[in-house]
């Protein structure tokens, strides 16, 4: 029986019950981008990590992406700027492994573990904002804690001046909201393109112990160095991807204790742990759901299906963190004692696997106990049912989390 391609839900109104559809056609199966842009959709695990790592998939549209190259994907596509960037996302082999060395060295272990001071500070602070709120105030905890925690330590990371702050905080809110018009996406794709061009040039004029600084001036073994496009779309991808991974795993992490009042108990009361909370959450909401786009350089058969050179792929996350044949017939469940939960995708694999994961496991191992130890008794402040997802099929997180934070 032939099945007419799912065409995804640019809203993301049911990001997991369209990611079971999707799964239900096959591990390898055609889907439809808003814009009508035919992919195909990968939501086996093992399937999903051997394209990962296959030296015959790139993610460079200029050289392998047909219908990019043969002008069918318009100017003004809305998901243009999430393929049509220069920086190590859209990079393939020798350009690849040239852009990871020269940005490496902003992400190395100690800078990661550097910023714990400042991640305990930052969630202090915010917690201390709340602390004096009226009892029976509504508050919305992915405004004032799950979205400021890893913004600011991004923002101090990258060394962003106040001034571009608010600016810059309102371009990325943008970014990940995939309802937008053609026009809205490339006018704030160009606006978040001029102000992180400002950041650059502040940095030159005023260097410091931060990431944009240690880019500007970074050079590999042959001399060369980022070009001027290369530095500003690869701190845009930092500002992006760096904060938005970790604003959905605190958010849903706070979601999934609020509404597993057993799974919480057994975590304060030690016996699962934090890093438990984290992987899990990682796996059973995977805060990037679908990730744009990888292409065959060559005719593949990968799991019976055949995809054609030049055809585009997409990376279904989240249904591959559900995928019954890693984490069996409770792959719906949330469950922090699971034993496969460390076998999720959410931060890729391979060589492009993100440099950042290791700075947002370590502000969810930070910030989420803070918050439960300060507000014992938080609980949501509507039915589970109500709390709303964000306008993004590629985002993953709740528009809003509106809570009491005492019982």
């Amino acid at each position: 029986m032939e099945y007419q391609p799912i065409v995804l839900d640019a809203t993301g109104a049911d990001i997991q019950g369209e990611s079971a559809r999707i799964r239900r056609r096959g591990p390898i199966t055609p889907v439809v981008l808003p814009g009508g842009v035919a992919v195909w959709s990968v939501t086996d695990t093992a399937l999903l990590r051997a394209l990962l790592t296959d030296s015959r998939v790139s993610k460079d549209p200029r050289l392998h992406w047909t219908a990019f190259q043969n002008g069918v994907i318009a100017e003004d596509w809305p998901l243009r700027s999430w393929v049509a960037v220069d920086n190590m996302f859209t990079a393939y082999g020798p350009a690849h492994r040239r852009l990871r060395k020269l940005v490496s060295p902003a992400f190395t272990h100690r800078r990661s573990l550097a910023m714990r001071p400042r991640i305990e500070a930052i969630t202090a602070d915010l917690l201390d904002e709340l602390a004096p709120l009226p009892p029976g105030t509504i508050v919305d905890l992915r405004e004032r804690f799950a979205y400021p925690v890893p913004i600011r330590v991004i923002s101090e990371m990258i060394g962003v001046p106040d001034a571009l702050v608010p600016p810059m905080h309102a371009c990325v809110d943008r970014f990940f909201d995939t309802s937008r018009t053609p026009e809205q996406a490339v006018a704030g794709y160009l606006e978040m393109y001029g102000l992180v061009s400002e950041l650059v040039s502040y940095r030159r004029d005023r260097p410091g112990d931060d990431i944009t600084s240690v880019l500007t001036a970074t050079y590999d073994g042959d001399g060369s160095r980022l070009t001027e496009k290369e530095l500003v779309d690869t701190l845009m991808l930092i500002i992006t991807a760096g904060h938005e991974t970790t604003v959905n795993l605190l958010d849903h992490a706070i979601f999934a204790l609020l509404t597993h009042q057993e799974q919480r108990a057994d975590v304060v009361a030690g016996r699962a742990g934090w890093v438990d909370v984290v992987e899990e959450t990682l796996r059973h909401q995977a805060p990037i759901a679908h990730l744009l786009l990888r292409y065959a350089t060559e005719d593949l058969n990968i799991g019976g299906v055949r995809i054609s050179k030049g055809e585009a792929i997409l990376a279904s996350y989240a249904a591959a963190g559900r995928d019954p044949e890693v984490h069996g017939s409770t792959a719906d469940e949330f469950d922090v004692h699971r034993d496969t939960k460390e076998q999720h995708l959410a931060f890729g694999y391979g060589t492009h696997h993100c440099l950042g994961a290791p700075l947002a496991r370590l502000e969810g191992q930070i910030a989420l106990p803070a918050l439960f130890a300060r507000f014992p008794g938080l609980r949501l402040a509507v039915e589970p049912a109500e709390v709303a997802p964000m306008d993004s099929f590629i985002s993953n997180g709740h528009a809003r989390l509106p809570v009491y934070l005492a019982g």
